[in-house]
């Protein structure tokens, strides 16, 4: 709840504005080392950027062509780690990589993949290997005309539910999430900085305190850091736009493609939801304010294309069934062409007087996030004597507590467990949640018993619990960002469970 702005305001060590992947990871480390933290988001967590990414965990094939080696190798460790960590929303992928004549030679393909092999410390995932395209099942898909290829292992993640994850681990460390609640202004002061909150729903305001600030507003990063805290910075974001389009699955089999084109550009084709393939990303230089985006015709066309060149069978623009965009705000290096700008990430902090900092956060990949937030609070750690050490390695995130991060055995126990659950419910409710889908089933020894039922096996126990755990309002937090089940449900489901979140809130 929200207090009065007459009220006595409250102090925190640390205010993080911006519930993403980048501000939810940070408020979690901080968390976790004795902080007293508050993060403030003015939408929905992973609302915008975090839940728009291709959803994979990887070090960036791509990345080699533009030197950038660090990058890769601190991504590979972070891809490692984060299969331990989360077993139910990262999964490995093996990625087939046609060899098309006239675009990359096949020996600079082969040299990338060497090196991404072993810029990889430790590797638990298979390496890379060529492929004869025309008798080997992952060919099959694909036009005659590609014979040679190679397969290489990199991971899936499930974007939006590990920024929620992140939250989760936050508040039940200490910090205080706060959905919906936007920043207006924050100042500094002799004693610390003054923050002006408002609370989106109901218009309430309120005034914290805070030794430090932390923006991680994502596309509005410069906005938040020149206008709600009056900072001036020579760092400056970039805005790239990048979409993805939705299909009917493409071909069987749980490989994914990764693309050349003729543009340099290379474009995913991922299995997606069991049913659908995912197809992306764009990076279209983005101008105007930043906010919620829409994929363009152009966009559509350009994807469609993207896999006709390849792809035996072709599809167009009446093929796709849900597309999705974002505005992804990368450190602006100078850099000519959107798809050469770097992913890396830049941590600027302002200080005054060697106190009162503020730390903005420009670019970074979902990827490595985990290390970013580290590499943050050892900035901050010189402003807070006696913070105890790194601990997020080792953590692993809420519902990733899988005896050999085995997710297979989980699930065969929860199916032991649940033996009423259809077994695609069952596997849903373990990828998405883990060991904590036992705080769902509950005592439930039926289906009846996790009360009304709602298109997609979704039941009233999963909402109750999205809405209690999860920060879940909306029918599209639930549908969109907490699951994909909009993809199988229309707008009676919809409709029904806006209806239903209505009644419990009233009767909350």
């Amino acid at each position: 709840m929200m207090a009065d702005s007459d009220g006595p305001a409250t102090a925190y060590d640390l205010l993080v504005i911006g519930g993403g992947i980048n501000g939810t990871g940070i408020a979690r480390d901080a968390a976790g080392r004795g902080l007293k933290v508050l993060l403030c988001e003015r939408g929905d967590l992973a609302e915008f950027t975090s839940s728009s990414s291709t959803k994979l965990i990887h070090g960036g094939l791509r990345y080699l062509e533009y030197y950038e080696f660090r990058l890769v190798r601190e991504a590979l460790a972070e891809r490692e780690r984060l299969l331990r960590l989360a077993p139910h929303i990262i999964w490995p992928l093996r990625f087939v990589l046609p060899h098309d004549r006239g675009l990359r030679p096949a020996w600079m393909l082969r040299v990338g993949l060497f090196l991404y092999d072993h810029l990889a410390r430790l590797r638990t995932l298979p390496g890379s290997e060529m492929v004869r395209l025309r008798t080997s099942p992952v060919g099959a898909p694909l036009q005659p005309r590609l014979t040679q290829g190679f397969l290489y292992s990199d991971c899936w993640v499930e974007d939006s539910r590990l920024v929620v994850l992140n939250a989760m681990d936050a508040q039940a460390r200490g910090a205080e999430i706060r959905t919906r609640t936007g920043v207006e202004s924050a100042r500094r002061d002799a004693e610390g900085w003054t923050a002006t909150l408002r609370e989106g729903p109901s218009g309430r305001s309120e005034i914290v305190r805070a030794k430090a600030v932390v923006n991680a507003a994502g596309p509005w990063v410069s906005e938040t850091l020149g206008g709600t805290l009056g900072i001036n910075s020579r760092a400056a974001v970039r805005l790239i736009k990048g979409s993805h389009i939705v299909v009917r699955k493409l071909y069987e089999g749980d490989q994914a493609y990764i693309l050349q084109q003729p543009d340099k550009r290379i474009i995913f084709a991922i299995p997606y939801e069991r049913d659908f393939t995912l197809i992306g990303t764009t990076d279209v230089p983005y101008e105007a304010e930043p906010g919620p985006v829409a994929i363009s015709p152009e966009e559509t066309r350009y994807l469609c294309d993207c896999i006709n060149r390849s792809f035996a069978r072709a599809i167009g623009p009446e093929d796709v069934v849900w597309s999705y965009s974002g505005v992804r705000p990368l450190y602006d290096d100078a850099a000519a062409n959107a798809s050469a700008v770097t992913r890396d990430y830049v941590l600027d902090v302002a200080d005054e007087g060697g106190r009162l900092p503020a730390l903005s956060v420009f670019g970074g990949k979902i990827t490595t996030y985990r290390r970013l937030a580290e590499h943050a609070i050892e900035k901050l750690a010189p402003y807070f004597p006696g913070l105890a050490p790194a601990w997020t390695g080792d953590a692993p995130l809420p519902g990733g507590q899988m005896p050999g991060a085995d997710f297979d055995a989980f699930l065969a126990e929860l199916s032991r467990a649940a033996p009423f659950l259809p077994a695609e419910t069952a596997r849903r409710l373990a990828r998405a949640y883990g060991t904590n889908a036992r705080l769902i089933l509950g005592r439930a020894r039926s289906l009846a018993d996790l009360g009304e039922s709602f298109d997609g096996g979704l039941s009233a126990a999963e909402v109750d619990y999205l809405v209690h755990h999860e920060w879940a309002r909306t029918p599209e937090d639930i549908l969109w960002r907490r699951s994909k089940l909009g993809l199988r449900t229309g707008p009676d489901s919809a409709g029904r469970l806006a209806a239903y979140l209505t009644r419990k809130a009233q009767a909350a």
